[in-house]
This record gives structure tokens, C-alpha cells and sequence, in this order.
């Protein structure tokens, strides 16, 4: 199967089962969203919503962070991955918002990834869901699903690269939608440790599960 039938039968198929889907992170603003990004870096989102309700209730805004200590945001954010670091790099992003930008979130690429804790996925992420532009984040879901599926090529061995090959073949208007039918995959049927195939309704574009049925049937 060529790589552009692949896309056409998950492309085709998300449309039709997720028509509008966004994140799964809770928030109210765009500077909330910043946060809750931020702290769902190598975390679960269920862990993140569990956490950001309380940060919020005392920090709702940059400007009310940016007046914060990193102890007293890791007070709120201790039970999720790498809380230090995370809580250093909110102070000094809440800070740099007020201070750079007025408190205002950002709309640039370049913009975003110049504030501590901002990678290029995170500023994807903002892109795509706070200002609803033709972006592609890639985390260890749409990477790890990119690959077994087989809508990238092994050479596309970082993020930034399997970034670039999925906006060569998604439709730019439906790059944030796709990021998130990926994403969604991943987290509940393509799972890391063990696919679901059984109930996967694009199995039969699946470069990985077709490797395996190939390797069956020599083997009778």
C-alpha cells in the first residue's frame, strides 16, 4: 500500500468518527492553556486537569503568577512529572509574559519558543488550539503512531521530522484536527506498550499489523 493511501484511509475515517475534536486539557484562557500544556509534557492530561484547577484558583493569570516563587507553584503541581523544573519554568514564563508581553500570550512560533518551557511542540500546541492556526505538534503519541502506521519513513527519525512529513500529505486546514485524531489514537487503541489492533478500525492501513500478518502467514 503506497503511503498516500494510508493517509487517505485514516484522514477518511477520523472525519467521519471525530468531525470536532480538540484537547483534552481544561482551561479558561490562553495563558491557562500555556500552563496546562506546559505540565503535560511526558504526563497524562488526567493528571494535568487533576492539578490545574487549584493552580488556577490562585494563579489565574500571568500576572498573578508572574508575582509567584517556584515553591509556591510546586505546592500545586508536586504530583505531576518533573514538578521542579515545571514550577521554575512557569514563574519565569508567567514573568516574561508580563514583562515582554503585556501578560498576553503570544501568536508566534518564534514568540513562543523564546518563553522558558516553550518547546516546539508546546508552541504547536498554542498555535493550533489557542489561535486555530495550520500547525502539527508531535509528542510521543503521534510520533510512535507516525511510524507504526507507516505514514512516515523510518529517516524520519526526530519530531521536527515527522512534523515536516505529515504536513506534506494532511490538508493544512485539518492539520490541527489530525494532530489530535493521531494523538487520540495513540493515548486509547495504538497504545505504547500494547496496540489494541483487534479493535482498530484502520488495521488494514497499518504498515506495522500488515508486517505481522505477512510474517503469519510464511510462517504456516
Amino acid at each position: 500500500m503506497k503511503r498516500e493511501e494510508r493517509y487517505q484511509i485514516l484522514l477518511e475515517h477520523f472525519r467521519k468518527e471525530m468531525p470536532n475534536v480538540t484537547t483534552e486539557l481544561e482551561f479558561g484562557s490562553e495563558f491557562q492553556l500555556l500552563v496546562a500544556v506546559i505540565l503535560s509534557a511526558q504526563c497524562t492530561d488526567k493528571r494535568v486537569n487533576q492539578v490545574t484547577p487549584e493552580l488556577f484558583r490562585h494563579y489565574p493569570t500571568a500576572e498573578a503568577m508572574a508575582k509567584a516563587e517556584a515553591e509556591d507553584i510546586f505546592v500545586f503541581v508536586k504530583s505531576v512529572s518533573y514538578p521542579n523544573a515545571k514550577a521554575a519554568h512557569l514563574t519565569e514564563m508567567a514573568r516574561q509574559l508580563v514583562e515582554r508581553f503585556d501578560g498576553k500570550v503570544p501568536s508566534t512560533l518564534d514568540e513562543l519558543t523564546s518563553l522558558p518551557g516553550v518547546g516546539r511542540k508546546t508552541a504547536n500546541v498554542m498555535l493550533s488550539v489557542a489561535f486555530g492556526q495550520a500547525a502539527m505538534p508531535v509528542d510521543t503519541h503521534v510520533y510512535r503512531v507516525s511510524h507504526r502506521i507507516g505514514l512516515v519513513s523510518a529517516s524520519d527519525n526526530t519530531p521536527r521530522k515527522v512534523e515536516e512529513r505529515l504536513r506534506k500529505y494532511i490538508p493544512q486546514e485539518e492539520l490541527g484536527l489530525a494532530h489530535h485524531w493521531i494523538l487520540l489514537h495513540g493515548r486509547y487503541v495504538c497504545t505504547a506498550r500494547k496496540p489494541h489492533c483487534e479493535k482498530c478500525k484502520i488495521a488494514e492501513a497499518c504498515l506495522e499489523r500488515g508486517k505481522k500478518v505477512e510474517g503469519k502467514k510464511q510462517k504456516v
